[in-house]
């Protein structure tokens, strides 16, 4: 019978390793039956399921790569591993896969040992662990360093609302997003994004901005606590908004354009899904003014918004045309994504508010963006740690393949 044996490998990398030790293996017509590196502060760890032909006697293999990896200076270990149990572990490819994505300005090892301790109680076992963040400098503290870890876990939940129960809990108490999805093709196959435009593209409410230019901002800010703590709807809170907007001057919306600030990270996001070829689209209750603004200096493929009726120069206080409410996000999303030939498990869909949740949940991935409790426990994902663009950590995108 053949022999099955892992190799493990540790030390100080050295250029040209891994081309030795295979050429070594190569004379004795060994098979590779698994093998993986990794590479952590210029320390090399790598592993090799080896399987040595039955006409081969194994001992001057494992004599040969000993007396090698002893004069390259590197540490090396042979566990025989029996039939069964390599037939046991290919049996296991066959268990769901899913990917637990860490996401905050640091990580540390309370977090991840919080959380390998509720996936280890929902009869789940971590397969691989990755850095998806770049390489973080000593000084680079605080507001603007980015901090993300991916873990490829197998095995189905034991209880999906419990741990994303447990989740949450982590979450809040230490400060990190957490993010759990299936491993399936549409993960590696997502080609359209689309987004909320005030509190999510830009870090401002336009309304809000515009009222107050008009005198009117306390007045505008009442509507909005009447809408939110349900007294009216979407499409009458905006029409009760926009009112008392009567009277303002056109020109009054360049100026407020101009001083809209895009949330952190957005050019970041932007720049990178426009390289990787994926259509962009804002889909928002605000108004088409200001996300045609931003679509000229972001490069965004569509945008639909409500359209601000203009007469003689001056705001009428009416809306023209359908208002874009929460039923009729989900509704153009499929409607873009039907038009750009996509399946909705390939679309992204990123907002902050009640109104955004239809779309979030038609979207294959939903993120739920610096979001109220109420939405982040309604959206299947959430990020409130980081800016716009820790959206590419949960799409599986490196900052090593990110553009400059």
């Amino acid at each position: 019978m053949s022999e099955i044996i892992l190799i493990n490998v540790s030390g100080e990398d050295q250029p040209g390793l891994t081309s030795s030790l295979m050429g070594i293996l190569a004379e004795y017509d060994v098979d590779i039956l698994d093998i993986g590196q990794a590479m952590i502060h210029d320390t090399l760890s790598l592993g090799i399921l080896i399987e040595v032909p039955e006409q081969k006697d194994v001992s001057p293999v494992l004599k040969d790569v000993l007396f090698h990896l002893h004069d390259a200076g590197m540490q090396v270990r042979f566990t025989p591993v029996a039939q069964e149990q390599y037939e046991h572990w290919v049996r296991g490819a066959g268990k769901p896969r899913h990917i637990i994505t860490l996401l905050g300005r640091s990580v540390s090892a309370e977090q991840i040992a919080r959380i390998s301790s509720v996936v280890t109680a929902q009869g789940l076992n971590i397969e691989d662990i990755v850095r998806l963040s770049g390489r973080r400098p000593l000084h680079l503290e605080g507001r603007r360093s980015r901090a993300c870890v991916e873990l490829t876990v197998r095995g189905q939940p034991v209880d999906t609302d419990v741990m994303k129960r447990d989740f949450m809990e982590i979450s809040q108490h230490l400060g990190i997003d957490i993010s759990f999805q299936e491993d399936n093709l549409y993960r590696r196959n997502r080609r359209m994004v689309a987004f909320d435009m005030d509190s999510t593209l830009i870090q401002q409410e336009v309304i809000d901005e515009m009222a107050k230019a008009a005198g009117v901002g306390d007045e505008c800010a009442r509507v909005t606590e009447q809408a939110m703590r349900g007294e009216i709807d979407f499409r009458e809170s905006l029409r009760q908004r926009v009112q008392l907007l009567e009277g303002l001057p056109e020109d009054t919306l360049e100026r407020v354009a101009q001083s809209l600030t895009l949330t952190e990270g957005a050019e970041r996001l932007m720049r990178t899904l426009k390289a990787f070829g994926y259509v962009t689209a804002i889909i928002s209750g605000g108004f088409t003014y200001f996300g045609r603004h931003l679509q000229k200096h972001l490069g965004i493929d569509y945008v639909y918004a409500n359209d601000l009726e203009i007469v003689d120069g001056r705001l009428t206080g009416r809306v023209q045309g359908e208002i874009v409410d929460g039923p009729r996000k989900a509704e153009l999303l499929r409607k873009i994504a039907e038009d750009e030939g996509l399946a909705l498990e390939q679309v992204i869909a990123v907002g902050d508010g009640a109104n955004d949740l239809p779309m979030l949940r038609l979207a294959g991935l939903g993120i739920a963006f610096h979001a109220k409790p109420v939405v982040q426990e309604s959206a299947r994902q959430s990020i409130s740690t980081l800016g716009l663009d820790g959206t590419l950590y949960l799409m599986g995108i490196k900052d090593t393949d990110t553009p400059a």
